[in-house]
């Protein structure tokens, strides 16, 4: 079934805020001082977004191709596997669903943002940070975290046993994202999403919170850019390698 352009532009904005709901939730639920999960680890952060990956996959895969990642649209057009006349509109939805779904979690953690004094926490909330302090790191671990994310998927969606069990393909999905969380995202996060840094970060410069200190713009660049330089080598990867 062919879905209009609006149809399927509404499921990439849905799709993706709900990916921040669950991941950035879970980061909130485990940083922010009070909370009902507050130390609960980095499992927890790792499952929040894996099922915040799985989920809109399941739900929007058969409508919009559930991309919810402006480098996943980037990297497909590329290569060829997406047309380039929806790429703007897409990307428009993806960072219009990540903004709503951070305002969620802001608005559901309100209590917990205004007692929460450690600025660091509450700007991993939002977007991405290099823990060692390198740019070149915050580089290379958003570039190879997402080129395996995008290959991952992009095999477990587009081979033929994917196309046969799609449901199956998506929860696979959901598990490379937790896998990546706990293998790759010590050093930044992870990002692996420019919508998922960009409007988070502008949403943390410009909302009331107390003790919130930098959004640290001056590296704002590397989650943006690098996600999508992996990302156009990782379906390149799997269209010379993998693709029938």
């Amino acid at each position: 079934m062919e879905y209009s352009l609006f149809t399927r532009l509404a499921a990439e904005f849905v799709g993706t805020a709900v990916l921040m709901i669950f991941g950035n939730g879970a980061v909130a639920n485990v940083e922010l001082k009070n909370t009902k999960g507050h130390n609960a680890g980095w499992i927890n952060i790792a499952m929040g977004y894996g099922f915040g990956v799985m989920f809109p996959v399941l739900m929007f895969g058969g409508v919009s191709g559930a991309q919810i990642n402006p480098a996943m649209t980037i990297a497909q057009a590329v290569n060829g596997m997406f047309p380039w006349s929806e790429v703007l509109p897409y990307i428009i939805a993806q960072v219009l669903g990540a903004a709503v779904g951070q305002l969620v979690v802001y608005i559901t953690y309100y209590p917990h943002y205004k007692a929460t004094e450690n600025s660091e926490a509450i700007l991993s909330t939002f977007c991405t940070t290099d823990a060692h302090e390198s740019r070149s790191n915050y580089f290379i671990n958003e570039f190879f975290g997402t080129l395996m994310l995008v290959l991952g998927a992009l095999c477990c969606l587009e081979l033929q046993w994917g196309r046969q069990n799609y449901a199956s393909a998506s929860i696979v999905v959901g598990f490379i994202v937790w896998g990546l969380v706990c293998s790759m995202g010590g050093p930044t996060g992870p990002g692996l999403n420019p919508a998922r840094d960009l409007m988070p970060r502008v949403l943390h410069s410009i909302l009331p919170i107390p003790h919130k200190g930098s959004s640290r713009w001056n590296e704002a660049w590397i989650p943006v850019v690098a996600p999508i330089l992996g990302a156009i080598i990782g379906a390149w990867l799997f269209n010379v390698l993998f693709a029938i």
